[in-house]
């Protein structure tokens, strides 16, 4: 996976949830309104301090979220 610049995680904004530079707006926020029908111009206007390679940055993580396998741990203790 290429480094992802515009993604952080802090425990202490949105509750570690991936966000965008620090700030308080989702990774989940910019995909759920993207797959609403908001245009990038739209959600720009609307969150006037994102930019546009912040919304292309939250494409790649979710794209890679999904992408990715996770292996259950065998939880069964002998």
């Amino acid at each position: 996976m290429q480094k992802l610049n515009r993604i952080s995680f802090d425990p202490d904004v949105m509750g570690g949830k991936p966000c965008i530079r620090g700030m308080r707006i989702t990774v989940g926020t910019i995909i759920g309104l993207l797959s609403a029908g908001h245009s990038e111009a739209r959600i720009l206007e609307a969150y006037p301090y994102l930019e546009n390679d912040d919304i292309k940055e939250a494409l790649v993580y979710a794209m890679w979220r999904v992408e990715e396998t996770e292996i259950p741990l065998d939880r069964q203790i002998a």
